[in-house]
């Protein structure tokens, strides 16, 4: 224990970043867990929609949607979801993954979501980036 306090006592700037780099992660953790939704990758979306009858939820603007898409998405953009939720109504108990370009916008959708009650929520880690990167049917 001694040459533990020694170290920090040497290396405080070293011993403080590890530290900070200990909450962050905590942090990060965390929220993941407060936000209700799993973050999943492309693989796993596939086998949701596959096995278990997934909705693909696109949540980009209109022109991002038609520059392409994943087969059989639903497209609401962002702005308009809590509108338009009825339109998802019949999903509920189903599993919905949420994406957009990047994942940003997804990581909001996933959270109303989850407050009107939905009970599986997936956000595609990566976005729509991910997915073509991954050489996956894309629908134009």
């Amino acid at each position: 224990m001694a040459q533990y306090l020694e170290f920090i006592g040497n290396h405080p700037f070293l011993f403080a970043a590890f530290v900070l780099v200990i909450l962050l992660m905590i942090m990060n953790e965390s929220r993941r867990k407060l936000l209700g939704f799993k973050e999943i990758g492309n693989n796993e979306a596939v086998r949701l929609m596959n096995s278990e009858d997934a909705l693909m939820l696109d949540v980009r603007e209109h022109n991002e949607f038609k520059d392409g898409h994943v087969i059989n998405a639903v497209h609401i953009p962002l702005g308009v979801l809590e509108s338009r939720l009825k339109e998802l109504e019949t999903h509920k108990e189903k599993p919905v993954i949420v994406y957009c370009r990047t994942g940003q916008r997804a990581a909001k959708a996933g959270a109303v979501l989850r407050r009107q009650g939905f009970k599986s929520i997936y956000k595609l880690n990566g976005g729509m980036l991910a997915w073509s990167d991954a050489g996956l049917p894309v629908k134009r």
